[in-house]
């Protein structure tokens, strides 16, 4: 898990001017310092906002939360960065010819794995499908297989833990409104290391051997150098084997510190390229991200590229209180734990004798923001821009679950098929040939550059395959899932 970012003097600074500002201009406020529950006031631009990173969460913490959706007008004019709502991103990704065929998700169920879940998930969803024009989920359920978890208590790591799971209960359903979801909520925090991946793979191996659900999205992960040893990690492999043989899809954030990431502290850096896992294991599908700018409608002004933000002064000011570099960016790399699978030969030019990741990339960027809504005690009830691969991951669960639905069965591991498709120049995969994770921070009273990984024409270590065009890849994609499932069948008879 990747903890919270200590706030800066100079978001401090921000924060005592904001609530200065609020208060001069008469907002109104609610109990526990949100604003009422009525049309935000202009006075919303004077929010004191402070960085909150938690699994692989990123978003602004104002003093006030925002009290309805913010526009993009409004974000770029209050924060200086771009906020989406899910009608953008549909659009962007061309979802809407989807739906007016009946792809939705119908009939598929993603599982949304955190650890302790969310206390106010089912309510949220609600104000969240109410505000931005989506049907409530055929089913959203919430089950404790690994233990019951210990009651909510507003402390840091409970609210940054109800933040990540509401953000990816949130998109993955933007992106497949038909689909339910079911949320697996285990009852202690995973952290750099071992710490609570046991109790994740014990709920989901539940939820496989039950057969709960197809595709399973992951916003977590854990340096590959924070475990003891790869064979340590490999005792925690159990429920990514498990979902392999019974054809379900596992997916994973690829990170959100670039080519850097943190050590078993949860805040110090590595000075070198690093990646993590789950998302590195050849079993589970590693989604990176990109940066998004889309008009109001949410047609592309540009192609995407490899989301970085570390260089946004804009950016950085909005998210940490300061101009000055700061790792946010898209996670890539090579595995220090794991050679490089088969379905990956046809680019080991680029990854080697290791595995590569990311495999795919979405929506990721701070300064292309989606927004999402929350109730739950400790912060502000409200909406908040929100960012990374946290935001990424339930999103390509949802491509898969609309995929799932046309090919009549859940995909099983999709990777093979991913590297097929690209190998066979599929044009619902989408290049991203800009940007890379190279990142620069200041540690120990120095500044450090980790370089990383340039998007290139094909498979890269930034981007992986690149992104999607849906109405395409989805096609594509359940296409190769039955021609697969029909071969494996002739090969049993």
């Amino acid at each position: 898990m990747r903890l919270a970012r200590p706030v800066t003097a100079a978001a401090a600074a921000l924060l005592t001017a904001a609530s200065a500002a609020v208060a001069a201009a008469g907002a109104p406020a609610a109990a526990g310092g949100a604003l009422a529950a009525r049309p935000a006031p202009a006075t919303d631009a004077g929010l004191a906002h402070v960085v909150s990173i938690f699994p692989q969460l990123i978003r602004i913490t104002p003093d006030h939360a925002l009290s309805r959706p913010p526009s993009d007008r409004f974000c770029r004019r209050h924060f200086g960065i771009d906020c989406y709502l899910p009608r953008q991103l549909r659009q962007a990704y061309g979802l809407p010819a989807l739906a007016r065929r009946g792809i939705t998700g119908k009939g598929q169920t993603i599982v949304i794995v955190d650890s302790f879940g969310s206390p106010t998930v089912r309510h949220d969803l609600k104000v969240f499908d109410r505000a931005v024009g989506l049907p409530d989920p055929p089913s959203l359920k919430v089950i404790q297989p690994a233990g019951k978890v210990p009651p909510y208590r507003p402390t840091a790591n409970r609210e940054g833990w109800a933040g990540e799971t509401e953000l990816d209960v949130e998109y993955a359903h933007a992106m497949a409104p038909g689909a339910s979801i079911l949320v697996v909520a285990t009852p202690t925090s995973e952290n750099e290391g071992t710490t609570g991946f046991p109790q994740i793979v014990a709920a989901e191996k539940f939820v496989i051997r039950r057969h709960l659900g197809g595709v399973i999205s992951q916003s977590f992960g854990a340096t590959e150098q924070t475990f003891p040893s790869r064979r340590a990690m490999a005792r925690l492999r159990g429920a990514y084997v498990a979902a392999a043989r019974s054809g379900v899809t596992v997916l994973a954030a690829a990170g959100d510190s670039g080519a850097a990431d943190v050590k078993f502290d949860g805040v110090t850096f590595y000075r070198h390229r690093v990646t993590s896992w789950p998302d590195s294991d050849p079993l589970v599908t590693g989604v990176g991200g990109t940066s998004l700018r889309l008009g109001p409608k949410g047609h592309r002004l540009r192609p995407d590229a490899v989301w970085n933000d570390t260089f946004s002064r804009a950016t950085q000011r909005t998210f940490s209180g300061s101009p000055q570099p700061s790792p946010l960016a898209a996670g890539g790399g090579r595995s220090v734990f794991f050679g490089r699978p088969a379905y990956q030969d046809g680019v080991k030019a680029v990854t080697g004798a290791h595995r590569g990741v990311p495999d795919i990339s979405m929506s990721a960027s701070c300064s292309g923001a989606v927004v999402m809504y929350q109730s739950f005690r400790g912060q502000p009830a409200g909406w908040y821009p929100t960012c990374g691969t946290s935001e990424a991951t339930p999103e390509f669960a949802g491509i898969i679950a609309l995929a799932g639905q046309l090919a009549g069965h859940p995909l099983g591991p999709v990777n093979p098929l991913l590297y097929q498709l690209a190998a066979h120049h599929a044009s619902g995969l989408v290049d991203v040939r800009r940007g890379g994770n190279s990142v620069v921070f200041g540690q120990g009273g120095r500044r450090h550059k980790v370089t990383g990984f340039r998007a290139r024409p094909g498979y890269d270590l930034a981007s992986g395959l690149g992104t999607i065009s849906a109405p395409a890849f989805v096609a594509q994609l359940a296409a190769a899932a039955k021609a697969r499932a029909a071969a494996a069948r002739a090969a049993r008879r």
